[in-house]
């Protein structure tokens, strides 16, 4: 649990941006929900609302990094994204279909707080450049590893925005069943010979 002023503010910010988007996200609202007096806003975002959307940004593309991270360094990513289907899954569907991605919302924030869309393309970046890495270990063609891994990035999270629509989580999982056999197709290498990373 988050325990300063400015991990709540910051947590908070990603449970709102992803719930209402960076627009829909008032700092009246932040407050009441993160449980902090106004003075620790300004105390900590002195720049104010734009400041802690780039912040929360930065904090929820590095939290989501490291599980993605975690993810293909245990498995291949033929593996590792049956799981990451389970977590976004688990995520939406916990949120009775009203929370999508933060860094999505980042993303369609531009006006409001370019920093923070500036966060939400390295945290994009990062994602990419992950999987390709473990698709290239898995025995993908080198030359391919960053598209599948841009369309997997691309497909997950249009995904998560379809299953808000339907409010299921159907659509997340046909894609992720679609993005699996395209790997398979992609990396000969079995799972089961790729090995663990330690």
């Amino acid at each position: 649990m988050p325990r300063t002023a400015r991990e709540r503010l910051l947590a908070g910010a990603t449970q709102l941006m992803a719930r209402d988007g960076v627009a829909g996200m008032g700092v009246a609202e932040l407050i009441e929900h993160s449980k902090v007096s106004r003075r620790s806003v300004y105390v900590n975002f002195p720049r104010g609302k734009a400041e802690l959307v780039a912040d929360a940004t930065k904090s929820a593309g590095e939290i989501i990094t490291g599980v993605l991270e975690k993810l293909v360094q245990q498995a291949p990513v033929s593996s590792a994204l049956a799981s990451l289907g389970a977590l976004v899954g688990a995520h939406v569907a916990g949120s009775d279909y009203t929370m999508g991605c933060p860094i999505a919302a980042a993303t369609l924030g531009r006006s409001e707080a370019p920093e923070a869309s500036q966060a939400a393309r390295a945290a994009f970046v990062q994602w990419v450049d992950l999987l390709a890495g473990r698709l290239e270990k898995d025995g993908a063609d080198p030359c391919e590893t960053e598209s599948l891994a841009t369309a997997i990035v691309a497909a997950v999270e249009g995904a998560v925005l379809m299953s808000l629509a339907a409010r299921s989580t159907d659509p997340l999982d046909r894609v992720i069943q679609q993005m699996v056999r395209l790997v398979k197709l992609s990396t000969p290498i079995d799972p089961k010979d790729a090995g663990h990373d330690s």
